[in-house]
């Protein structure tokens, strides 16, 4: 319709165009003097044959982008077309799965309300058998009382009186134990407290830690050490404050003395005398002099080598000395210098793994057992004397308070206390730091878990806590919550009667049960 309009419009301008130029050749005829006639004619000819040639074309314009338009909306009719299909088809496989999830859930819902109905009866059934049961009881109990002549309460009465005695008899072998361990702990305690003293005490008393040999070159080197009259061996051990045996023992000397620092000067005088050969009193106190100094700069070498080991600075040089001492002092045959570097290295792992001064807990635990090196001439506990020695140097308040608290000799006030008092716990106790060898100790561990996994229900053990402790875990299906009382009971006594171990073995027994199910589709 709108390409007629244009049509019609277009044949409109071309007759006004004709119109026009029609006036202007007439006005022009006019002036030539031509006929006008004829000339109206035949413009009028030509203009009617233009306007229909135009006519022609347009139309035929208008036909070819009819047809163009036409074809651009077929095309855009098919992709909507197939976009709609494909839309179709989606939205029917959402109807399928939804059908079938309707499906799923009407099946499970019917699933579910037949299990809800089994279980109802199985309920019923269950609350008809303890009905049953609950009779059946009555009538045992009735039964009972008439074969034993007792009533219920009289039954009652008689177990708590037999429980009553088993728990008094059990009571008075735990008080027992209990004593015996308690005197055992007081007599180490008293032994440990009376082994310290001795230590610092440089008295005459023989054990392998208090004597020293020294080998020589052959037997007629012992005449030459006693000397005339005894007068060498009388101002070697007049210089040094040490014993010295002269016995069968064949090429050898054996240097007596509790004080380490003493005997080793005496060693390594002796060594300069028999290497040197002029063995004579004046001799003997200008070697011992020379022997004393360098113990004394090996014992400042010691304390500043512990000191740069740790990373810990500034310490007094009197204290490094202090420090040093520790190289010649043992404590259960661990020593001393050593277990104070191992403290120091622990409590500065525990203070970086808390988020502590480092620096400061390596400081608290190197010095915490300087109070050791010092003799018999200074009374009190080591702890103490090591507080006040730190005090006296000028170390901080903190660092004096962790040495006085490390064996609770004064209560303790800050975490770096019980820093120091674990990490010197851990040094000492340690499998193989002390008395107790590692295969010992691994064999110990090793029977405690044999005797508990001995037992019926066992599944597994683990000794822990250094062997004061194991732990049983037992199948549930073989131990009730009951008899895992009785089971522990029994473990204690095996433990007790085919182990000799030092204090109390905590015994554990872990019963678990598990409820697993699992969903079905």
């Amino acid at each position: 319709m709108n390409f007629m309009v244009v049509l019609s419009s277009i044949a409109v301008g071309l007759l006004g165009l004709g119109v026009v130029a029609f006036f202007i050749l007439k006005k022009k005829m006019i002036q030539e003097g031509l006929d006008i006639e004829e000339e109206q004619t035949r413009m009028i000819k030509e203009a009617k044959a233009k306007a229909a040639t135009l006519l022609k074309e347009a139309q035929l314009e208008a036909k070819s982008r009819l047809l163009e338009m036409k074809s651009e909306f077929d095309s855009e009719t098919e992709e909507t077309r197939s976009e709609l299909k494909k839309e179709e088809r989606r939205l029917s496989k959402k109807s399928e799965k939804i059908d079938k999830q309707e499906d799923l859930l009407f099946k499970r819902e019917q699933n579910v309300q037949r299990k809800e109905t089994e279980t109802q009866r199985k309920l019923d059934s269950a609350s008809k058998k303890q009905s049953r049961y609950s009779i059946l009881l009555e009538e045992t109990k009735k039964e009972l009382e008439k074969v034993s002549g007792l009533t219920l309460d009289e039954a009652k009465e008689l177990l708590l009186k037999a429980m009553e005695e088993e728990a008094k008899h059990e009571g008075a072998k735990l008080i027992k134990k209990i004593t015996s361990e308690a005197k055992e702990n007081a007599g180490k305690e008293a032994k440990k407290i009376i082994s310290t003293a001795i230590q610092r005490y440089a008295g005459e008393y023989v054990a392998e830690r208090t004597v020293s040999v020294v080998h020589l070159p052959g037997d007629e080197m012992k005449g030459r050490i006693i000397g005339r009259e005894g007068r060498n061996i009388r101002a070697l051990e007049a210089a040094t404050g040490i014993d010295l045996i002269i016995d069968d023992t064949p090429e050898a000397v054996i240097l007596s003395g509790f004080n380490p620092v003493r005997r080793e000067v005496a060693r390594i005088s002796l060594e300069k005398l028999i290497s040197d050969g002029r063995i004579h009193p004046a001799r003997i106190e200008d070697v011992v002099e020379r022997a004393t100094e360098e113990v004394d700069a090996a014992i400042k070498e010691a304390g500043e080598q512990a000191a740069f080991d740790r990373g810990v600075h500034g310490i007094d040089p009197e204290l490094i000395k202090v420090i040093g001492k520790l190289k010649f002092r043992t404590s259960y045959a661990q020593n001393v210098l050593q277990h104070s570097v191992e403290v120091s290295f622990l409590a500065g792992v525990i203070a970086a793994e808390l988020g502590l001064d480092v620096k400061l807990a390596k400081r608290m635990g190197l010095l915490h057992d300087i109070g050791k090196a010092v003799d018999h001439e200074v009374d009190g506990a080591h702890a103490i004397i090591g507080a006040k020695l730190a005090k006296k140097y000028g170390e901080k308040e903190n660092v004096v308070q962790a040495i006085a608290a490390h064996h609770e000799d004064q209560m303790p006030e800050s975490v770096y206390d019980y820093i120091v008092q674990a990490a010197d716990a851990l040094s000492g106790a340690r499998p193989g730091a002390r008395k107790e060898s590692l295969e010992n100790y691994i064999k110990r561990l090793e029977d405690l878990e044999n005797i508990a996994n001995s037992f019926d229900g066992v599944v597994n053990t683990y000794a822990i806590q250094a062997g004061r402790e194991i732990r049983v875990i037992t199948e549930s299906e073989k131990i009730t919550d009951d008899s895992a009382l009785l089971l522990s009971r029994d473990i204690a006594r095996q433990i007790e009667e085919n182990l000799t171990f030092p204090g109390q073995v905590k015994v554990v027994v872990i019963r678990e049960t598990r409820a697993v199910e699992y969903t079905k589709k």
